[in-house]
């Protein structure tokens, strides 16, 4: 085995013009900044091989992005292999827009499509996006433009990191830090049966299971799903056995701040992990993973006056209340929660420093069974698309933010139907969706990558039966082309139907979700075999 090489880089990825901040069906518009964006890049390489993580504080990597930061690597390093770059967003509600919106495309993507399918990809995604809503005088900044100024951002890290590779060591555990609950409430009743509650393309068709659901609720019964509250981690060393950085993965959405500071630009609590640690061990390189959280939410949707005393006793002042600051005390706690299991795990993984470990890095397209529409579900979404058409726009709502609010969230409901039905033209041609799948071994552990919001579930089961010691599952990876992101539900949601579990949110199937945890174990144990030759 050879000696491991180690480097690291980060940038900033923060804009103060004001952007759309995807991630709601309505098109909002940033007010300002809380704390800064960042994309960090890690190169590990050992035994002639090499693995080039990447994390973005992003909402989902679409728009030709990974395409983008490949294509701008390959120009200004062609010595790097690009393609082995896995990239993941952690998720926040509270970034940048940098999906496609009408602008150029740059020409550092041009090598890995032809023109024809360039034209299609783009056609096909004007058809369901929020390009032409009337921003009613709203200034808004190009999307296209930053997501030219992210791409040469994470690029830059890349090449940056791979040009400071130095000898280096590893270390490697788990821990526990409660960060995620399960965000799928089931009532005893089916919901969406009750008088007064409207089914529509947002709420997703209601069934017993409900996203973010009331829990003080005489029908309300349990949750769908437990908690996963496994913390893993990979630390690096520098030749004199200083702790450079770590790699966290925690099965958690960075969703804390959608409340009072939505319309403010936020890494979320990533922010307040990154500053806990680096409080006690200064400014180390963090890259943040978010595992499978499809279910998963940091928000507690019961016990909520028991966590206001916490943190009015916690984290005020005598007298102060803290209700308005609940998301903001959130984050801190979590950020407090992670940092402590953050040097619980370091106390004994760093005994076993290890500087020679075997590298392996696959990247293989997987086929997935599409989730199908069906005929009824066919002729909902024409006869749902064709009434909502019919409705106008508004500008009397009050105020252009107003207006912009109604209008997006119209086009929103007319996008998801849209989606539905392309998709039930296209799907006896195409019943499979292909997904660039990472799997990269270090030593005794394994990294596995999916495109999706990936439910609990699946992970479990891909941790379950791994060959490997610790097996962290990288949700939200970046895919090539317009496409990224999308639940992946398991079987009993799709039983409970709801958001995140219908036909608008899911793009794969069920079987097709097996099939992932498949192919993931088959590379899986062909990278553990390897070890025995």
């Amino acid at each position: 085995m050879g000696k491991l090489k180690v480097g690291w880089a980060e940038r900033d990825i923060t804009t103060r013009e004001p952007c759309y901040i995807p991630g709601h069906f309505n098109m909002r518009i940033s007010e300002g900044v809380i704390d800064p964006l960042s994309t960090t890049a890690l190169v590990v390489e050992g035994d002639g091989d090499l693995a080039i993580f990447l994390s973005i504080d992003c909402v989902v990597i679409r728009s030709f992005l990974l395409d983008e930061i490949r294509g701008k690597v390959k120009r200004k390093n062609p010595e790097i292999p690009y393609m082995k770059i896995l990239a993941n967003a952690t998720h926040a509600h509270t970034t940048p827009s940098h999906y496609y919106d009408g602008g150029p495309i740059d020409d550092s993507i041009k090598a890995f499509y032809t023109e024809e399918e360039l034209e299609q990809s783009l056609a096909e995604y004007k058809l369901s996006s929020l390009i032409d809503v009337p921003r009613d005088g709203m200034p808004v900044a190009s999307s296209d433009a930053y997501r030219d100024f992210l791409s040469d951002q994470a690029a830059d890290a890349i090449c940056e990191a791979y040009g400071k590779r130095s000898e280096a060591g590893i270390a490697y555990g788990y821990g526990f830090a409660v960060v995620a609950h399960s965000r799928r409430t089931v009532y005893l009743d089916d919901y969406g049966k009750r008088p007064n509650v409207e089914l529509n393309s947002l709420t997703s068709l209601h069934g017993h299971a409900v996203m973010y659901g009331a829990t003080r609720d005489d029908q309300f019964s349990h949750y769908e799903a437990g908690a996963d509250h496994f913390l893993n981690v990979l630390y690096t060393f520098d030749s004199a056995g200083r702790l450079t950085g770590a790699v966290i993965n925690i099965p958690c959405p960075s969703q804390n701040s959608e409340g009072e500071a939505n319309r403010r630009l936020t890494a979320d609590f990533w922010q307040d992990i990154k500053k806990a640690i680096r409080a006690r061990h200064g400014a180390i390189r963090i890259l943040t993973q978010s595992a499978a959280g499809g279910d998963l939410s940091p928000r507690l949707l019961h016990y909520k006056e028991a966590q206001l005393r916490r943190f009015n006793l916690k984290y005020g002042n005598e007298g102060e209340d803290l209700s308005k600051r609940v998301e903001e005390m959130a984050r801190r706690d979590i950020g407090e929660r992670v940092a402590w299991a953050f040097d619980e795990i370091l106390g004994w993984a760093g005994k076993d420093i290890r500087v020679d470990l075997p590298v392996r890095h696959v990247v293989r397209t997987v086929q997935l069974s599409r989730r199908l529409i069906t005929d009824e579900e066919y002729a909902l979404a024409q006869n749902e698309l064709a009434a909502l058409e019919k409705e106008p726009y508004r500008f009397d709502q009050g105020s252009p933010k107003a207006n912009l609010d109604y209008n997006s969230i119209l086009q929103s409901k007319r996008n998801r139907f849209t989606k539905v039905i392309r998709r039930y033209e296209k799907q006896q041609a195409s019943p499979k969706l292909p997904m660039e799948l990472h799997a990269i071994q270090i030593g005794d552990i394994a990294f596995a990558s999916n495109r999706f919001e990936l439910y609990m579930d699946y992970q479990h089961r891909i941790q379950a039966r791994s060959p490997f010691m610790q097996t962290f599952v990288v949700q939200l990876s970046g895919q090539p082309g317009m496409d990224g992101g999308t639940y992946l539900c398991t079987e009993r949601a799709r039983q409970g139907k709801g958001y995140s579990a219908s036909m608008f949110c899911n793009e794969v199937s069920v079987e097709g979700g097996q099939e992932l945890v498949n192919e993931t174990l088959k590379i899986l144990e062909s990278l553990k075999a390897a070890d025995a030759t």
